[in-house]
């Protein structure tokens, strides 16, 4: 087996981050269906240790991505997504209209890229250049969407 099979797979969250347009997106919403099964099942200690080992194996990946497939930040890259996806959804509970809410919440962070994730996307370099920005709109996201579930 290829060593970047696997960092290939999972930086492109399966081959999502492969589909056009917008691989982003739709690495968003591939992360859905696993927070789902995560929050159910676990509640949201589950969704937060998922997001932070999504995290940490991604800098593994994204690290490895970067060797054989140089860019500052390909879009392919899509596990980045991921983590901050599931960031945003820590506690939103198992409902289809607070996930949609949560996914457009977190692609608006996302592309905004509001301070300070603007400065990590422009200043760090190599797999946190690559994750650090997505973490920062997961963090804005989950803050949003915690008082979105509270005040609701």
């Amino acid at each position: 087996m290829n060593i970047y099979a696997l960092p290939f797979l999972l930086c492109t969250w399966f081959g999502l981050g492969k589909l056009k347009p917008a691989p982003g997106t739709w690495g968003s919403a591939g992360a859905l269906p696993f927070a789902w099964a995560l929050q159910v099942y676990g509640g949201p200690w589950a969704v937060a240790i998922a997001a932070a080992t999504i995290a940490l194996i991604s800098l593994w990946a994204i690290r490895l991505f970067l060797v054989r497939w140089p860019g500052d930040d390909p879009g392919e890259i899509v596990i980045d997504e991921v983590a901050g996806m599931w960031l945003t959804l820590i506690f939103v509970p198992a409902d289809p209209v607070f996930y949609l809410a949560a996914f457009a919440v977190f692609r608006f962070f996302d592309t905004t890229k509001i301070w300070p994730a603007s400065w990590a996307d422009r200043t760090l370099d190599g797999a946190p250049g690559v994750l650090i920005d997505d973490l920062f709109a997961g963090v804005y996201g989950m803050l949003v969407m915690l008082a979105v579930v509270y005040f609701w």
